[in-house]
């Protein structure tokens, strides 16, 4: 029996050391509920259940300390799969992992790794300060003494509260009460967070400070994991590293956000001008990529709106100058807004066609 022997010199290799679990990892996740039916029907069918699917067969992993973006529109899934996330939820087939620990298997374990934020959350005390508010849910959580108010204290500090920590919760305005959830989330000190919609209910103004907060308290110097949900495309791009887009109940897309981007959007133009483009413009704007989507008469004298769409590498500026070249009277040329339903379309498109070749 011959014995393998390592040359002279050599050094004996390290093993690689354990990689750590994902914060978050999603395997073949799958839910449907129950159709409510009318008490004619039920008497007429009582063994009969109809479902509707939610969640169908949704897999992802997400790594320590990334911010992750759920987009999508309502009724898409998000919070289904947070509250299955949250162990309020159990999913039908698949599972779910924690920081390592299978949420359907030890719920309570895994709550500790992880806490919901819900927008429009209704259990504040509106008559209690802000303080009071953290004290009291620090008591449920086993903390007392100087621990206490040590702790409400530290996370007041964190999202900017302390100045108001004697100020009824009734009397803040809403993006306040949205720090103060975020500061009852930290009272545990979580590895993950869980954001629905945290700017649903904000202006403009106060959603862009939000999201500054959110990206420089919670993501760089807390070292919070966050999955967050949202419809919001500039909040995913704004905040996310990485995201996943859901379509009725199905993850179509998963990547870094600008890639996923990039990929996908689509750029558009409107473009107010006499008559309809000539044959030659019509070639020529299609070597470069670029067609009429939908032309309509606005005025009697002849002036059209034509929506025209450009390759992903397009300039509007290329498309004027080609305008001009072709003797076109150009009046107004301005961009169309890419919003969730034109990626969601142009995500879903190849596998509609995918569909129809099969």
């Amino acid at each position: 029996m011959s014995t393998l022997v390592a040359p002279v010199g050599a050094q004996p290799r390290t093993p690689e050391p354990p990689r750590a679990p994902p914060a978050v990892a999603v395997r073949a996740l799958s839910k449907a509920f129950s159709l409510q039916r009318g008490w004619r029907d039920m008497l007429r069918h009582p063994f009969t259940r109809e479902y509707s699917a939610v969640l169908r067969d949704v897999t992802f992993e997400v790594p320590r300390g990334e911010f992750f973006g759920l987009l999508g529109e309502n009724g898409a899934g998000k919070s289904t799969l947070f509250r299955i996330l949250s162990g309020l939820v159990t999913a039908d087939t698949g599972d779910v992992l924690v920081n390592g620990v299978n949420v359907s298997e030890a719920p309570r374990e895994a709550r500790h790794e992880l806490v919901p934020v819900l927008t429009n959350d209704r259990s504040l005390h509106w008559r209690l300060s802000a303080a009071d508010n953290l004290g009291l849910f620090a008591v449920l959580h086993g903390l007392s003494g100087a621990a206490l108010h040590t702790r409400v204290h530290e996370v007041l500090d964190t999202v900017g509260l302390q100045d108001v920590r004697g100020k009824q919760v009734g009397l803040f305005s809403s993006g306040m009460r949205q720090r103060l959830l975020i500061a009852r989330a930290l009272l545990t000190r979580p590895a993950i967070l869980l954001l629905d919609e945290p700017t649903r209910s904000l202006d403009p103004v106060s959603a862009r400070e939000f999201r500054a907060f959110l990206r420089e308290e919670i993501g760089a110097r807390q070292g919070c994991t966050v999955l967050l949900a949202t419809h919001d495309q500039d909040e995913v791009r704004d905040l996310c590293d990485r995201i996943a887009v859901l379509h009725r109940g199905e993850l179509l897309v998963t990547g870094e956000t600008e890639a996923v981007f990039l990929q996908h959007e689509v750029q558009r133009v409107r473009v107010r001008m006499r008559g309809e483009p000539s044959a030659s413009l019509l070639r020529e704007m299609a070597e470069a990529g670029m067609a009429v989507e939908h032309a309509g008469a606005v005025e009697a004298d002849g002036w059209y709106w034509h929506v025209i769409r450009l390759p992903h590498a397009g300039e509007p500026a290329s498309l004027f100058a080609m305008l001009a070249r072709h003797g076109g009277e150009v009046a107004r040329l301005e961009r169309e807004p890419f919003g969730l339903a034109e990626l969601l379309d142009a995500v879903a498109r190849p596998r509609r066609k995918e569909g129809t070749d099969a």
